[in-house]
């Protein structure tokens, strides 16, 4: 039996999720394959999603974007996951997801018509670098350095792990302009193509084979100093509020993902014959099947309330902490129970659920790792010692 939520949308939410699921059957099923083999996702694919509606929902319309609430992103990102999208197609083509609300909610009206209404329009491609080789969840340690040179910055230093950085047209960067911790970090937008500024390797991964990730070297780059985005200094303040709604979107592709291991494992169940009956006549594996299930609904509910309450504009800094870790590890459990439950065909690369373990085990790093996350919740919730003066 094929579970396809509709309980939490409104009418107008389920039309979103209904269009990017038609979507998705005609514009991505018969090319993921070699997507994932090529290791990412073709540049045409963005301006399919603009024409279709679906790239820039959520986006104030007066940047150029198609308006909107999380929960609609929300919709969209579920259809997109249920009908069978890969991690690393939804990380690649939603990186601007990432990337351009710092500029149009920080930047002036000549960058936001530079920079973001192309990657709306599906015309560009932008990406965010904060992950450098010798940090990774601490972005107080960060060293890339910005240094002012009359109307110009310069820029040393590099980033790894950046997603969409290979194709891309410009980077956000990330850079330390002062020596005062996580109060000397600024937004500085490098584009491609900029003398010193190079993509030195692309990444090889475990998952996410759809998406682009690059390691960035920076060597005496030159930008001008309108490429600031904000105020000097302040990138961090901007980082930790734009990281709410990178931690939903993890949340969301978490229990996408385990809708769609959940409804494979039920059909394949269902028609896979062993020892003379299907594998869903046994009751350990309708027992796994409801816990699927159980996790799915969970993840889900959960996840769809604090976008709700984001979207009412309630502080959930340590809900959206939590609904990622429910998600994700629903969706490490039920990847895991998929394969299991496929047998040695699960085990397969012919085999969707194998690609689904592959993705989801990043999920529990990216965005903040759990660990780290927790321990944030665990501050916000007062369940930590307080730092004495």
């Amino acid at each position: 039996m094929t579970y396809s939520p509709t309980h939490g949308w409104t009418p107008e939410q389920l039309a979103l999720k209904q269009s990017a699921m038609a979507f998705t059957r005609r514009e991505v099923l018969p090319h993921l394959d070699s997507w994932e083999r090529a290791g990412e996702i073709p540049r045409e694919l963005q301006k399919k999603l603009a024409h279709a509606g679906l790239l820039a929902v959520g986006v104030p319309e007066d940047v150029g974007g198609d308006g909107g609430t999380l929960l609609d992103v929300s919709a969209i990102q579920e259809g997109f996951m249920e009908a069978g999208w890969s991690g690393g197609l939804m990380a690649s083509a939603f990186t601007h997801g990432i990337s351009v609300p710092h500029v149009y909610q920080n930047g002036t009206p000549e960058q936001v018509d530079r920079w973001v209404r192309p990657v709306l329009a599906g015309d560009a491609i932008s990406s965010l670098a904060i992950t450098e080789p010798g940090t990774g969840s601490d972005v107080a340690g960060i060293t890339t350095r910005a240094v002012r040179d009359g109307d110009e910055w310069v820029i040393n230093g590099a980033k790894t792990f950046i997603t969409s950085s290979v194709r891309g047209d410009w980077v956000v960067t990330v850079c330390r302009t002062s020596d005062a911790g996580a109060h000397g970090l600024s937004l500085i937008v490098v584009p491609h193509g900029t003398p010193g500024f190079t993509v030195s390797r692309k990444l090889e991964k475990m998952g996410w084979l759809a998406s682009d990730t690059g390691e960035l070297s920076y060597v005496d780059v030159r930008v001008p100093v309108g490429n600031l985005i904000g105020a000097e200094n302040a990138a961090f303040y901007y980082i930790a509020q734009n990281f709410v709604t990178e931690r939903i979107f993890l949340a969301l592709l978490g229990y996408g993902h385990a809708l769609r291991c959940l409804n494979l494992t039920s059909e394949y169940a269902a028609q896979r014959t062993a020892f003379g009956k299907p594998l869903h006549a046994n009751q350990v594996v309708r027992a796994k099947l409801v816990e699927m299930r159980r996790q799915v609904e969970v993840a889900r509910a959960y996840t769809l309330e604090v976008a709700r309450r984001f979207d009412a504009g309630e502080d959930v800094i340590a809900e959206a902490c939590m609904a990622k870790q429910t998600a994700v590890d629903a969706a490490v459990w039920v990847a895991d129970a998929a394969v299991q439950l496929h047998g040695g065909m699960g085990y397969m690369r012919e085999t969707e659920v194998e690609r689904h373990y592959r993705d989801v085990r990043i999920l529990p790093i990216g965005g903040g790792a759990t660990e780290v996350l927790t321990d944030l919740a665990a501050r916000l919730l007062g369940y930590a010692p307080e730092k004495k003066a």
